[in-house]
C-alpha cells in the first residue's frame, strides 16, 4: 500500500515523502495516528500543490536572504566599546552588541543565537563575523569596533 507521509517517521521516511509499507502497518499504526494519507489520486495532486507552493516560498526567502547578505556587506559596521589608554577594551565584543548594531545600522532583526564571532575581540580593529541564516545560507560580516 503507497502513503503520503504528513510528518517524519523514524526508518520509513521524510514528511511529503510517497512511501510503500505493508497495509497492516498503515491501516493499524499509520493512518490512525495522522502520520499519513493514503496516496489517491486527489492527495498525490495536493501534495504536488504544497511543493510547489513549498518550492515558491523558499525561493522568495533566498531572494530576502541576498538581499539582506549584500546590504550587511555594503560597509562596516560601526560598534563602540568602552576602552583603556592603550586601546584595549574593557570586556570583549558579543553577538548581542553585533546584533543591536545590525538592528540600529542597517535596519534588520537578526537574532543574536546566529551569529558566531570568528576571533576573541579584545582591542580596537576590524574583526569579522560569521551570520547563519539557515539552510545552509550564511555570510560574513565585517564590523569596526571603535572607542566610546
Amino acid at each position: 500500500m503507497e502513503v503520503i507521509l504528513i510528518k517524519d517517521v523514524d526508518n520509513l521516511g521524510a514528511a511529503n515523502e510517497v512511501v510503500k509499507v505493508k497495509s497492516g502497518y498503515a491501516r493499524n499504526f499509520l493512518l490512525p495516528r495522522h502520520l499519513a494519507v493514503e496516496a489517491s489520486q486527489g492527495n498525490l495532486g495536493r501534495l504536488e500543490e504544497k511543493i510547489k507552493l513549498q518550492k515558491k516560498k523558499e525561493e522568495k526567502m533566498l531572494a530576502e536572504i541576498n538581499s539582506v547578505i549584500d546590504k550587511l556587506k555594503e560597509s562596516p559596521l560601526k560598534i563602540g566599546a568602552k576602552t583603556g589608554t592603550s586601546g584595549k577594551i574593557f570586556g570583549s565584543v558579543t553577538p548581542l552588541q553585533i546584533s543591536r548594531a545590525i538592528r540600529e545600522q542597517k535596519g534588520y532583526e537578526i537574532d543574536r543565537r546566529k551569529i558566531s564571532i570568528i576571533e576573541e575581540i579584545k582591542e580596537l580593529g576590524t574583526y569579522k563575523a560569521s551570520i547563519d541564516f539557515g539552510n545552509g545560507h550564511s555570510a560574513e560580516v565585517e564590523f569596526e569596533v571603535v572607542a566610546e
